[in-house]
């Protein structure tokens, strides 16, 4: 899911890349580092708490839409723009001990939260719900999360029908045969399935695989030295929880668990080359796939999780498979069931007691994210009822929180901001007029969703028991798996989101080739319907024009107006952006996060892009809305000025150095920092705007700035 937040998920929310993307918020099979959907924020961001965000009011910015109070003027635009425009707020900003990062994102998400505990302490006092509704459901979910005390009495007794499953397995193909059936469930595998869209084929859903089998982030925590501590960290962390569970030689299972992963990480295509879609669509047959990659059992695979009879699967890094199969052929049957021992406790540990789900947050959210507390329990209750119950829980948010009204200005804003990219495609000099002409069809196609879906998804058949958390995890992480099975041989649902409306975030989808907007998200700093058109223009228009910019950017523009993977340039013109994407990846390879962590250009191509998009088609679509008038001056800033303000203190963030780390890594989005400067330099009409001049920090020569969209 490409996404305009910035930074990896906390808590149970961090699902290894053993297992599918199955966050709450979605359920696209996301394998591995990629997806069909691209979001503005990484798609499982969560910031629950009970120390930061109070209440259920949305903040307010100044007077008129942006906090001039939160500048530092001392500082020159040109020398860094964050600075500038955020710097007096972000000195004030205390990140809370119970998160990695804070700002404008996390705060909506406390909202959000706040919101949803409002809504089920009202259910919780209730007498009158009817049994099996979904309001039911609803409280019956966090109260089985909150019921501490049996929680704790029952220990580790949930996990062990599975442990003696994976104790009685006895050979390869045998747990082959496991690694399937734990799809949709608790457990773990090399390989990472699910079922999402067809690229090449929209209309239709299709099975696709890639590479797993990693407890760490990605590659880089195995085989960089920027991360060797990490790795120790994580050996010890793997035998303490071998050692909770009694299974046998817990510390020389940990180190040959390590030993194993390390070799698999060898084997990983980079995130870099997993963004490619021209590389990561790869069709087979299971038969193909057996004499492709021998050495691991893909008929009992495939048949465990009840794919044995599809007809075609799409594999994403496939060159990586033989290798991770050889891998597989070569451990030991006892080293894969500590594998899977560990990697099945690893997951279900939220769902545990204390001293499970205190060792997990110790390494999963201080050690690698450097949040020095955990969330407190009711507001990891409100997250587990939303997973299990998302949609259920949007519709009570819609009701209560998503004023109709809100709904038509945004469908003004997407109609100025596509009109904008429209007018500015017909002045590029280095696209023909062939593929103008293609973007432009392209452009006409997009849908759009605002605030939430028109149809609710169906719970009727998801079983939630008050005095159950451990059940209610696995029935409903069952529940999903039973309808992406389901549905594998129907027409795509069109009309499905793939968030909440409670989710702070906003998407593109390539194969529906639309564009989502949760009612979240439609608040202040983002959107307020009181505000300065400007800033709404820089804020939420930057957000609107940088989703529409993914279906232009280097991955989403190999995809046309029906959301066909194809090639609908010209060499030439394709050529030409490829040389426009390299010199913007270039500038981004020089941002330094941290002493010897910088932004990975490669990595971030796909958000850089839309930033720059979004920052640039926001500023043009605000100049429309004026119908030829002057822009009024407010406070003696400009309208040009106040766009880029608005789309500044979008991005009002700062994270611990072990959050930025991870994120340099691991995220697809760059930090906060880079996300207001990086766009800027490359816009002419900010050095106007601001008289940036050359000396400052940031300051680019006119031929040195990247103009793509």
């Amino acid at each position: 899911m490409k996404s305009l937040l910035l930074g990896a998920a906390i808590g149970a929310m961090l699902l290894p890349s053993v297992a599918l993307a199955r966050g709450p918020e979605h359920d696209h099979a996301c394998v591995d580092e990629a997806c069909t959907v691209w979001s503005i924020f990484p798609a499982a961001q969560t910031a629950e708490g009970a120390t930061g965000w109070q209440g259920i009011e949305a903040p307010r910015y100044g007077t008129w839409g942006f906090d001039t109070a939160g500048m530092d003027t001392s500082v020159l635009p040109g020398d860094n723009f964050q600075r500038y425009a955020n710097g007096a707020a972000l000195d004030r900003l205390v990140i809370p001990s119970d998160r990695s990062s804070y700002g404008s994102f996390a705060l909506l998400r406390e909202l959000s939260d706040n919101r949803m505990k409002a809504m089920i302490d009202g259910l919780l006092a209730r007498t009158d719900l009817t049994p099996g509704s979904d309001e039911a459901k609803i409280a019956d979910a966090y109260r089985s999360y909150m019921d501490e005390a049996r929680i704790e009495a029952l220990d580790a007794q949930p996990l062990q029908p599975y442990l003696a499953r994976i104790r009685a397995v006895d050979s390869q193909e045998a747990m082959s045969a496991y690694m399937g059936s734990t799809i949709g469930g608790l457990g773990a595998s090399f390989f990472a399935t699910g079922i999402t869209t067809d690229q090449k084929s929209p209309n239709r859903y299709v099975v696709s695989a890639g590479q797993a089998g990693l407890g760490l982030p990605n590659r880089d925590y195995y085989l960089s030295p920027l991360y060797a501590e990490k790795k120790v960290l994580y050996q010890a962390y793997v035998a303490r929880m071998l050692e909770m569970i009694g299974w046998d030689d817990p510390a020389g299972n940990a180190e040959r668990i390590v030993a194993l992963e390390t070799a698999i990480a060898q084997a990983h295509w980079t995130p870099i080359e997993s963004r490619n879609r021209d590389r990561t669509y790869n069709e087979y047959t299971i038969q193909q796939l057996v004499a492709y990659a021998p050495g691991f059992d893909w008929t009992g695979y495939f048949g465990a999780a009840r794919l044995g009879e599809i007809p075609r699967l799409i594999v994403r890094q496939n060159t990586a498979m033989p290798l991770i199969a050889a891998i597989y052929a070569d451990t030991p049957v006892e080293t894969l069931r500590a594998w899977q021992a560990f990697h099945t406790t690893d997951q279900a540990a939220p769902r545990l007691s204390r001293r499970f789900s205190d060792a997990q947050w110790a390494f999963r959210s201080r050690d690698l994210q450097g949040q020095p507390e955990q969330r407190a329990r009711d507001k990891r209750a409100i997250s587990f009822a939303e997973g299990a119950l998302g949609e259920a829980v949007g519709r009570a948010y819609v009701a209560e929180y998503f004023p109709p009204e809100w709904k038509a200005q945004m469908e003004e804003l997407v109609a100025n901001l596509r009109r904008a990219l429209s007018q500015r495609i017909e002045t590029y000099d280095w696209m023909s007029a062939e593929t103008k002409a293609a973007a432009q069809e392209k452009l006409a196609k997009f849908t759009v969703k605002i605030g939430y879906p028109d149809e609710w998804r169906d719970y009727s058949a998801l079983e939630i028991r008050p005095d159950d958390l451990f059940g209610n995890a696995e029935r409903a992480g069952r529940f999903r798996w039973e309808y992406q099975l389901n549905r594998l041989n129907d027409p795509v649902d069109k009309a499905e989101w793939g968030m909440t409306p409670q989710t702070v975030n906003a998407y593109y989808n390539s194969t529906n080739n639309e564009i989502v907007f949760p009612a979240a998200i439609l608040q202040p700093p983002f959107f307020d319907p009181n505000a300065d058109p400007a800033v709404n223009y820089g804020g939420i228009g930057g957000v609107i024009g940088h989703e529409i910019g993914h279906g232009f950017d280097d991955q989403g523009s190999k995809s046309d107006g029906d959301g066909v993977l194809r090639s609908w340039w010209t060499p030439e013109d394709r050529a030409n952006f490829e040389a426009l994407t390299a010199r913007l990846g270039a500038q981004y390879d020089q941002y330094e996060v941290l002493p010897g962590y910088n932004v990975q250009g490669g990595l971030t191509m796909g958000e850089n892009i839309g930033d720059a998009a979004g920052v640039a088609v926001g500023l043009e679509a605000y100049h429309l809305s004026l119908n030829g008038q002057p822009a009024p001056v407010i406070d003696g800033f400009t309208g040009d000025q106040r766009v880029f303000l608005g789309w500044a203190q979008v991005w009002q963030t700062k994270g611990r150095d072990d959050f930025l780390r991870n994120q340099v890594a691991t995220d697809s989005h760059s930090p906060a920092e880079f996300r207001v400067i990086g766009p800027m330099r490359n816009i002419d009409a900010w050095y106007d705007a601001f008289n940036v001049q050359p000396g400052q920090r940031y300051y680019l020569a006119p031929d040195e700035r990247v103009r793509i969209w």
